[in-house]
């Protein structure tokens, strides 16, 4: 049902999206509200870099030669050298990011280009993971819609929902099964034919075959809506595989909000890194949350680390060879295996709880305005806290990439 009224709310920001929608550009926030999730739509941003009006006119020249429709403004902002400078509006993200391309080679420097449309559109409104808003408000399945959104900060934090991820599978990378631990349902998905005696264990569902194991899981996400999902290496190691096995058995995996699908990024600098977004839902690895808050230990494996902070470990005999004892509870005893998945799930739900490590993310987005699946992120707080204020002083920032723009800032 459409709302004709501008609706007004708050909520928190869980993923930041944007992309090109028929020559325009398009912000989409997901966010916690004391409702429920909503999708906010946020249309026309206009990305935004700066060149030194010295160099306007031959920059000018090179992207009308290329094609590129920009709007130029000149602005009584400055570079560290005090150089006058003019913005670069374009009507599109993909035009931004042809900018630099065409114009470096020119030798002609193109400053803050950067800055990604979404992080400039909620640093620059100093929002902080709490957001206020207005919009026009559409109820949809599961979710609140808004378009047309106005947007600025707000003091909130969230209360939100979790859950522990864990997958099971052959050497060969073949689905065995899949563990889910939280508040509201604990299971595991688990491909076999059970027996009468397994068929009554009301926390494992059976399922026939692999693709009927990734579809249970599709059909889960959709039932119990978690706001995170944790694990251990579930990123390059859970969450890379599912995207595989579901690429092979010919079906879109639709985990996020809206049954939109997640969306990979393979690391340029590490084969063995990826990325994931997943619409509406935050995906938090246990191991790059845990150095990021600082922990450090001998060994990162789930039951070095479990054992040594909660003082319990994995379910599984065969330390030396778990993979053969995998395999066998697979073969002879799913119950046993369904056990085994679930207690890793749980074990790492409860590290989360020992080390607050939800409410470290949180609160470090809402000092530092960094996403909560962020690893590192000393850089992007500080370009958050201290770019909207540098133009407030009148400055414009050097891209990241640019040559000693550290050895600038301190000189300024």
């Amino acid at each position: 049902m459409l709302t004709q009224a501008q609706t007004q709310a708050q909520g928190f920001v869980l993923t930041r999206q944007s992309r090109d929608v028929r020559g325009r550009t398009e912000i989409v926030l997901w966010v916690s509200t004391p409702q429920g999730p909503a999708r906010l739509v946020v249309q026309d941003e206009k990305p935004v870099c700066f060149i030194r009006q010295q160099e306007q006119q031959a920059a000018q020249q090179a992207l009308h030669q290329a094609g590129l429709v920009v709007t130029w403004k000149p602005l009584p902002l400055k570079n560290f050298q005090h150089d006058p400078m003019s913005a670069c509006y374009c009507t599109s993200i993909r035009d931004s990011l042809q900018v630099s391309t065409l114009l470096t080679p020119l030798g002609i420097e193109v400053f803050e280009a950067d800055i990604r449309l979404t992080d400039r559109y909620l640093m620059e409104r100093f929002i902080k993971g709490g957001i206020a808003f207005t919009g026009l408000h559409q109820s949809r399945a599961g979710y609140d819609d808004y378009s047309g959104v106005k947007a600025k900060a707000a003091d909130y934090k969230p209360t939100l929902s979790m859950v522990s991820l864990d997958i099971e599978c052959s050497e060969k990378g073949i689905l065995y099964s899949i563990g889910l631990h939280s508040e509201r349902d604990s299971r595991v998905i688990m491909v076999g034919e059970p027996t009468p005696e397994q068929a009554a264990l009301d926390w494992i569902q059976w399922v026939e075959s692999e693709k009927a194991l990734l579809l249970a899981l599709e059909e889960w996400f959709i039932a119990f809506d978690p706001d995170i999902v944790i694990g251990w290496n579930v990123i390059d190691f859970d969450f890379r595989l599912l995207l595989k096995r579901a690429e092979w058995n010919a079906i879109t995996l639709r985990l996020g909000r809206g049954k939109q699908p997640p969306h990979w990024r393979q690391s340029s600098q590490n084969a063995n890194q990826g990325f994931i977004t997943v619409p509406g839902r935050v995906v938090m690895d246990g191991i790059d949350t845990l150095k990021t808050a600082t922990y450090n230990f001998r060994s990162w494996s789930l039951e070095s680390v479990a054992q040594e902070l909660l003082g319990e470990g994995k379910l599984v005999h065969n330390v030396h060879d778990r993979m053969a004892e995998i395999n066998q509870m697979f073969r002879e005893d799913k119950v046993a295996l369904a056990t085994y998945n679930l207690q890793d799930c749980k074990l790492v739900t409860r590290i989360f709880a020992h080390t607050h490590l939800l409410d470290f993310a949180i609160e470090r987005c809402c000092l530092t305005g960094v996403e909560l699946d962020r690893i590192g992120g000393s850089v992007a707080a500080f370009t958050n806290l201290y770019l909207p204020q540098l133009h407030r002083a009148g400055y414009v920032a050097p891209s990241l990439d640019s040559d000693n723009w550290i050895a600038s800032l301190v000189a300024t």
